[in-house]
């Protein structure tokens, strides 16, 4: 390419699924509803925590942190998405780019970590019941909670950073409904093995690590709850764990459904329906499973919904 057809600040155009009317319609009728039930959903969750001097345990004060991760997580797209829909624009900034693909993957890595310590919390309440509140104190809940923001912050400024020296053709098309970073290396017309390198190495990091972590500490939890004789008590320490492992299953299930099979996936519209699954339904469904499965959280938000018609009552009045 001659050097004139070079920049530094280009137009993306995100293809994603709208380039097909019918996928444009789909996806703003169920994307809007999901996304607002997400949104309210995880925020019920943070409400009742925060009101409920029952819920201030080391369990719960994670629960709320992931809740307002996945509120963060999917802010950073779908509103996006669904503007380019209803203004059928595909085009987004070189500015705007930067600005998304720092947050999802800000937010996107902080989930990940904050489903790491959660498992970790699991297997010292589980394994080390004697030990528990010595070890889960406030002080190392902080420290967990403090290392899990700084590590996916340093993340995150990292990818950005390296994107910000690649060297980009003035028009470029991304067949994704987000700036997704592994993608717009590749259509970088500067060297890329610097982020490539750097990719590789924060995936194994802040990937690879915490999720032998999460299995490590699971494969710990079944052990102990198989030494447990009684079999309501066996049920009863797999239902306190059961609400994280369903959100760590399909956290990862997805998670990895969508970044390692589009690798081998030829049909990247099969791609792009499984990162909507990811991205959109995902979140939605962690407050769900929580207060379904959850009889603290269903207590907590009574109460809430309680002292809010109270407190409505007397200001009608």
């Amino acid at each position: 390419m001659e050097p004139g057809n070079h920049t530094h600040f280009p137009e993306f155009i995100l293809l994603g699924l709208s380039e097909v009317e019918e996928c444009q319609f789909l996806i703003r009728g169920i994307s809007l509803p999901i996304y607002l039930v997400t949104f309210t959903g995880n925020l019920l969750i943070i409400l009742a925590i925060t009101t409920d001097s029952h819920l201030h345990t080391p369990m719960y004060f994670f629960l709320s942190n992931l809740s307002f991760a996945d509120i963060c997580f999917t802010s950073t797209t779908v509103p996006k998405m669904l503007l380019n829909i209803q203004m059928q624009n595909k085009v987004i900034t070189y500015e705007e780019c930067i600005t998304q693909m720092h947050f999802f993957i800000l937010f996107g890595c902080l989930d990940n970590l904050l489903l790491t310590v959660m498992a970790y919390d699991w297997f010292v309440a589980i394994c080390h019941p004697l030990h528990y509140t010595v070890i889960m104190n406030p002080r190392s809940c902080g420290l967990l909670l403090l290392a899990s923001w700084l590590l996916t912050l340093l993340d995150s400024l990292l990818q950005t950073l390296m994107v910000l020296r690649l060297t980009f053709c003035k028009k470029l098309e991304i067949s994704h409904f987000f700036f997704e970073v592994n993608q717009v290396v590749q259509l970088a017309c500067s060297d890329t093995f610097l982020n490539d390198l750097a990719l590789h190495l924060t995936t194994g990091l802040l990937g690879v690590v915490p999720l032998t972590g999460i299995l490590f500490s699971y494969m710990k939890i079944v052990s102990s709850i198989l030494k447990i004789s009684s079999a309501e008590g066996k049920c009863k320490a797999f239902s306190t764990c059961g609400s994280h492992l369903s959100v760590v299953s399909l956290f990862y299930g997805t998670g990895l459904g969508v970044f390692l099979g589009s690798a081998v996936i030829e049909n990247s519209r099969a791609s792009e329906v499984a990162s909507v699954i990811y991205i959109v339904v995902t979140p939605m469904l962690n407050p769900f499973i929580y207060s379904l499965r959850n009889k603290d959280i269903k207590q907590a938000l009574r109460k809430l919904f309680h002292l809010r018609n109270t407190l409505y009552n007397r200001n009608s009045s």
